[in-house]
Formats: C-alpha cells, structure tokens, sequence
C-alpha cells in the first residue's frame, strides 16, 4: 500500500488540522528539517514557534500556551523529549494538567549515525511514570496521522514517539483507531508477538511469515498505545497461544516488556513470556539494520526466540 516518511505524515496532519482550529500551535527546537514542520511554518507562519536549542524552555512555554487554551504539539529528538526534559513535562504540563502534546522522534536504533549520545533506549521507561500520560508509537504512516488527529482531539498530555524515516503503510486510509486498543494485523494460534512500533511490527510481520513456512502459526498484534496499554487484547492473546513474546525498539526495562509482563503476572494465565528489545546496553553509531542485527531486533532474532519458546 505504499510509504511514506513519519515526520510527513505527522507534519501534513498538523497542516491540514490547524486550517480548521485555530489553537493548533506547533513548537520546535530548531529541527524543523528534521522534523518536517517546515510545511506547518509555511502554512501557518504566525502558529509555529522556534525555542532554539533550548527543549526546556520550549516545554515550559508550551505549556504556558496550553493554560491559555492552545493545543501546543512540541517535537525534538526522543533523547531529549524525554531525558532532558524530564522534569519541565512532568511539573509545568501534566502535574498541571495541562493539554501538551510532546513528540520524540528517532526513537531507539532509529538514531542510527546519531549514535549513542541520541539514541533514546530508555524514554518509554521514563515517560510510563507519569501520572496519566498517554503514550502512541504509531506503526505506519496511516497510524501516524490518526493519533496526531486523536492526540489533538483528545484534552491531556500525550507522550508520540516517532521515527521520522519512511516506513511501509500496514493500514488501509481509511482504518479507524482508538488509545487504549491495539491492532491485530495477523492472527495465529501457536504463539503471539506484542510488538510496538514500525521497526519491530515489521520485524514481527516478516518473523511470522517464515514460521509460517515451518509450520508455526504467529499472531501479531500492533499495540500501537503503550499507555494506556490493551490489556485485553494480550491477555486474549495469552490464553488463545500460550505463548507472548513482546518487541520493542527499547530497553526491555519500563517499557514494553516490563508492562505486559505486569499484566501477565497480575492475571494469573499460565503463559510462556519471552522479552526481545535491547539489553541493559547504551547505543552507538550504525546504520539501523546494522544496529538492529547487533540489538538483536531483527525478524531473524524473533523467529529464534519463537522457536526457543516453543
């Protein structure tokens, strides 16, 4: 169904709803390039504001724009959306419950020859302490534009974390998506990969179309939001295989790994659990296939562990 890159998806989004509402305001610290806001700047030249290499203070005034009634989505690399600015999101925006849309891209291994000081393993593990926070990694192009849609529909704090390459469209223009709800983008009964993101959903999809070849039948579900995550969905999953393996482009610490095993352990189902994503280790520079092969994210490394749990 074709690509597209993430950063385009979210900043034609943005575009097309501030023509709309006029208290869509987009915030940068001096990424537009990098970003793909610049469409935004010149559509709306008076609604996109550069804080500089300064992402604090960029929080800070966006949520100063959000008490006045502004729907602020402020974007910089995932490293310091989350590291940085810890402490700013979490007291000026949603200890304040205000409504600031924060966006981290280059998430993971996406980074690639940003290497390790820009390579955010840890920001999801952060960003599911916050009170109340919702957390979207879309998968695809299609996903992407719906939750910017939802994030700006929806009043709260959301945490969009967003690779800004191109990446394969999974879902038809016309999908309809929730937060709280996950995607099954294939079903199987032998076992189920709870992936997030578009790395490790492809990764998910190619890793059950080869043990389809062998006989094993694989689900996989998109889970597309973190926080709230669709409990349902992979305890469904959990009793109908018996068998999860989560994927994430992330330490397997606090983020994905670390939430379904709490809702597995807290359920009482009798399941097979194995976690792929990075391990205890800091990034470093590479190409993202390289990076990936080395993390061990990759759809050969998920048919491994597939076959390990088996």
């Amino acid at each position: 169904m074709g690509t597209k890159e993430m950063r385009a998806a979210y900043a034609d989004t943005l575009v097309e709803l501030a023509a709309t509402n006029p208290d869509i305001v987009v915030l940068e610290a001096d990424l537009m390039r990098a970003t793909g806001t610049g469409v935004f700047q010149k559509a709306h030249p008076d609604r996109l504001f550069n804080a500089g290499v300064a992402e604090a203070n960029m929080v800070g005034i966006a949520s100063g724009l959000s008490a006045t009634g502004k729907i602020p989505f402020a974007s910089t690399f995932a490293c310091f959306a989350s590291r940085r600015v810890f402490d700013q999101f979490f007291l000026s925006a949603n200890y304040a419950r205000l409504n600031v849309k924060l966006v981290g891209t280059d998430p993971g291994v996406t980074a690639a020859y940003n290497g390790g000081t820009h390579m955010p393993f840890e920001d999801l593990g952060l960003m599911r302490t916050i009170p109340g926070l919702t957390i979207i990694e879309p998968s695809d192009p299609v996903s992407c534009a719906a939750f910017t849609r939802l994030a700006a529909e929806t009043y709260g704090c959301f945490y969009l974390r967003l690779p800004r390459k191109a990446a394969p469209c999974l879902y038809a223009a016309e999908e309809k998506f929730r937060i709280g709800k996950a995607k099954t983008l294939r079903k199987g009964k032998d076992l189920c990969f709870v992936a997030l993101g578009s790395l490790m959903v492809g990764s998910a999809l190619a890793a059950a179309e080869t043990l389809a070849a062998e006989g094993i039948q694989a689900s996989v579900l998109d889970v597309l939001s973190l926080k709230p995550l669709d409990a349902e969905a992979v305890l469904g999953e959990a009793e109908s295989t018996g068998r999860i393996i989560s994927a994430e482009n992330h330490q397997i610490a606090g983020g994905l790994g670390s939430a379904v095993a709490e809702i597995l352990a807290e359920s009482g189902i009798r399941c097979k659990f194995k976690r792929v994503g990075i391990r205890d280790e800091f990034g470093q520079v590479g190409t993202q296939d390289w990076l990936a092969a080395h993390y061990g994210l990759t759809a050969a490394d998920l048919v491994r562990t597939a076959k390990a749990l088996s």
